[in-house]
C-alpha cells in the first residue's frame, strides 16, 4: 500500500497518517467466530477467541496450542504468564497447563478492551471512555489514566512508544500517541470494514491486530522511526 504522508488528523494537525500495510493475515480459524486480544510470547501469537485462547506459529500460521480459558477482550505475556481479560476481571494464567493462578478486577469492570505489559504493569483499554489505564497487576489498583480521543481497543508498548488500536462503525485505525499528554503523533488507517479488536508488537516489525468478527489475525507492518 502507498503511504499518504498528506493527509493529517483533524484533533492533530501534527500526527501523519498513513495506510497500514497488511502483510500477511491468519485464519479464520477452525470453530472460532471471533478474535479479541492478542499478544506474542517471542514464539507464538496467542489470539483470544471467546471460549478459548488459541496460540499459532506466524511462519506457518498453525495452531500449535489451544486453552480452554475464557477470553472476552485484551491479552498480554509478561514474559512468564497470561493475562486475559474474561468479564469484569483480568485472570493470570500458565500458558502451558491453562491453570488461573490469580484473578483481579478489571479497572472497566466489563467495558475493558485492550491489554499490554509493560514496565511491571498492566496497562488496559477502555473502549467508549477512550482512556489508557496503568494498573497494579497484583491487585487491579489504577496507577495513572492516559486521555485518548478515540475509542481504545488494543493496546501495545514497543520500543518505548505507547500504540493502541481504534474502531468506530467501519474506520479502524492503529496509532502511536504520547504517554504523557496523549496527544497522536502517527496513525496507521485500516480498509474500511477491517476492525481491529486487539493488538500486540512483536518487538520488531510487525503488529499482529485481531481482527474482530471476521475471525482473522492480522500482521500489520510496524514503521520505521524514521519514515514518520
Amino acid at each position: 500500500m502507498t503511504a499518504n504522508r498528506n493527509r493529517t488528523d483533524k484533533t492533530n494537525p501534527q500526527a501523519p497518517a498513513r495506510a497500514a500495510e497488511i502483510v500477511r493475515e491468519y485464519g479464520p480459524f477452525e470453530g472460532v467466530e471471533q478474535i479479541a486480544g492478542v499478544t506474542h510470547d517471542g514464539r507464538h501469537v496467542w489470539a483470544a477467541a471467546g471460549s478459548k485462547l488459541l496460540a499459532f506459529e506466524p511462519e506457518s500460521g498453525r495452531v500449535a496450542h489451544t486453552l480452554e480459558r475464557a477470553g472476552d477482550a485484551g491479552t498480554a505475556f509478561d514474559g512468564t504468564h497470561l493475562y486475559q481479560i474474561a468479564e469484569a476481571r483480568i485472570d493470570k494464567i500458565d500458558p502451558a497447563t491453562g491453570d488461573v493462578l490469580a484473578s483481579i478486577p478489571a479497572p472497566g469492570n466489563g467495558s475493558d478492551s485492550g491489554l499490554a505489559w509493560a514496565e511491571g504493569s498492566l496497562w488496559v483499554g477502555q473502549y467508549r471512555d477512550r482512556k489508557i489505564h496503568r494498573i497494579d497487576p497484583a491487585t487491579g489498583a489504577i496507577l495513572r489514566t492516559i486521555e485518548s480521543n478515540r475509542f481504545v481497543t488494543g493496546v501495545t508498548w514497543v520500543d518505548g512508544e505507547l500504540w493502541h488500536g481504534t474502531w468506530d462503525g467501519d474506520e479502524s485505525d492503529i496509532r502511536r500517541i504520547n504517554p504523557d499528554s496523549g496527544a497522536v503523533l502517527e496513525r496507521l488507517e485500516m480498509p474500511p470494514g477491517t476492525g481491529v479488536s486487539g493488538i500486540e508488537s512483536d518487538g520488531a516489525g510487525l503488529f499482529y491486530c485481531g481482527g474482530g468478527p471476521s475471525g482473522k489475525v492480522r500482521a500489520v507492518r510496524r514503521p520505521k522511526r524514521d519514515e514518520s
